[in-house]
């Protein structure tokens, strides 16, 4: 299934997407949070879609879509995954997951505007793959581990360099201003991906391809960052893991790195998770 939530931000609510057509679920009154994970929301609601899809409302082409669950307890951020990524960051490869949080304060719909923060001179972008987990999970087996996952989303993990890396302290800083995360278009449940290690995803900025790059270039694959992070915390129903970002951010550009500006436009997608827009405004 293809989750999605739809209308004016704060007030959207559930839908689907069956056969590339969003229907909302009027008769259907959950909606996607960490209790409908944790209760096994999916069965129902594909049980709920199984009975009623000859009735289901479709809605018009242009709706808005928010993020396509509600305010998850936790984004957790696994930083430097990629090694061309980390190369072009002038960083060495990690022994291990570098690990952050993302405020869940940044969480946007995919095609809402970004705004530049308040004093940001480097905003940059990070097409990622993010995982959604569906059961509470501690201390599970890299092997268990995607039996605890409840699907897929695409995410940019928009960044303010100078706030991460020249202000002291945590990345988190550079990371959770708001409209940072728009997530979606849908998120797609773990039986819709056939192989997560070997899906494309890129981004262009102003139509020039700036990310091009693959899944399967994961330093650490999605079952060992499950198992490695339940670990150190309980990862709950609905939590988000982004998994990290291929080469070709702002940052890592050649002569020069240079960052976004009020009127560019990014776009960017990955294979059946469908792809976003987003319009740079610049904070007032």
């Amino acid at each position: 299934m293809k989750l999605i939530r739809y209308g004016e931000p704060g007030k959207e609510k559930p839908g689907v997407i069956l056969n590339e057509k969003k229907y909302a679920l009027t008769g259907f009154t959950e909606d996607y949070n960490e209790a409908f994970f944790e209760t096994d929301g999916l069965k129902r609601l594909s049980d709920y879609v199984a009975s009623h899809k000859d009735g289901l409302e479709e809605l018009p082409g242009d709706t808005r879509l928010g993020a396509p669950f509600l305010r998850p307890s936790k984004i957790v951020c696994i930083g430097l995954n990629y090694a061309d990524h980390a190369k072009e960051s002038n960083l060495p490869l990690p022994a291990e997951p570098i690990i952050f949080f993302k405020s869940t304060t940044t969480i946007v719909g995919p095609n809402d505007d970004l705004i530049i923060p308040k004093n940001s001179l480097k905003t940059d972008w990070e097409v990622e793959l993010a995982v959604v987990i569906g059961k509470k999970t501690s201390y599970v087996s890299e092997e268990e581990a995607l039996n605890y996952v409840a699907g897929y989303c695409l995410i940019n993990d928009y960044s303010e360099r100078a706030f991460q890396m020249e202000r002291g302290g945590q990345w988190v800083k550079g990371k959770s201003c708001d409209t940072f995360a728009p997530i979606g278009p849908f998120l797609a449940t773990a039986d819709e991906i056939k192989d997560v290690d070997n899906l494309r995803l890129w981004l262009t900025l102003n139509g020039k391809m700036m990310q091009d790059g693959n899944t399967s270039n994961l330093i650490f694959k999605v079952p060992f960052i499950v198992h490695y992070l339940s670990q150190f915390m309980t990862l709950l129903p609905g939590d988000v893991i982004s998994t990290g970002t291929p080469a070709g951010v702002g940052l890592g550009q050649k002569p020069e790195p240079f960052y976004l500006k009020p009127g560019d436009v990014v776009e960017l997608g990955i294979d059946g998770l469908g792809s976003s827009k987003q319009h740079v405004k610049e904070w007032r």
